[in-house]
């Protein structure tokens, strides 16, 4: 892990439809005087020297922050896991000095996800000898917040070509996969928050407005 270059690529998944929101791009909405990816993204920098955004349609909406923008490959709506897929082989694609055996994904509406993710999930999946590693908090999976293994992106195209239902935690189960269960934040008044607390809602919106002045940095 010490080689920058073989480090995972970390992905942030931002192609959701949003429909609680009432549409359009959730990671664009302002929280804290700038759009909620940017606090995913400042979140996620220092943990992977690479990152991608993976979103459809317009590339240019994202220019702002200067990321490369990975669209999904499969046509349909397949949820998180076509974005996967498409990092999959947009990794693969890679020139090969370059080129990881592995991505982080994290979601674009869930600002304040733990500091050593990426160290800890990488840590379990050596240690265990998994395949995939994935993101734990309070008895719950977050599948869209896993180390994955590139290798297995001819797998994950073809369930999602197969008809099964697409989702994450169906498709990671069919391997070897490890938990990494995170505690919660303190904040500043004393409450309990998860780590992947996320926004689906415009209440959700006004709560992390809240959390943003209460977690500490």
């Amino acid at each position: 892990m010490e080689d920058t270059a073989h480090r995972p690529l970390g992905v942030i998944l931002a192609g959701g439809r949003s429909q609680r929101m009432g549409g359009g791009d959730k990671g664009l909405l302002p929280l804290g005087g700038k759009p909620l990816i940017a606090h995913v993204i400042e979140r996620l920098r220092p943990q992977l020297p690479f990152l991608v955004v993976n979103a459809n349609g317009d590339p240019a909406r994202f220019a702002q922050f200067g990321l490369p923008v990975v669209e999904d490959r499969i046509t349909g709506y397949q949820g998180p896991l076509a974005g996967l897929q498409a990092a999959m082989r947009h990794a693969l694609d890679m020139d090969e000095g370059a080129r990881p055996s592995h991505i982080v994904t994290v979601a674009a509406d869930t600002p304040f996800f733990p500091a050593d993710l990426v160290a800890r999930l990488v840590q379990a999946q050596q240690a265990e000898r998994a395949e995939i590693a994935l993101a734990a908090s309070n008895g719950n999976i977050h599948p869209v917040f896993g180390l994955w293994p590139v290798t297995l992106e001819g797998d994950l195209a073809s369930w999602l070509s197969s008809g099964e239902k697409p989702r994450v935690s169906a498709w990671a189960k069919r391997h070897r996969l490890a938990e990494v269960h995170f505690g919660p934040l303190q904040a500043a008044n004393g409450a309990i928050v998860d780590p992947f607390f996320n926004i689906n809602t415009r209440e959700d919106l006004a709560q992390a407005e809240q959390l943003l002045t209460k977690l500490s940095p």
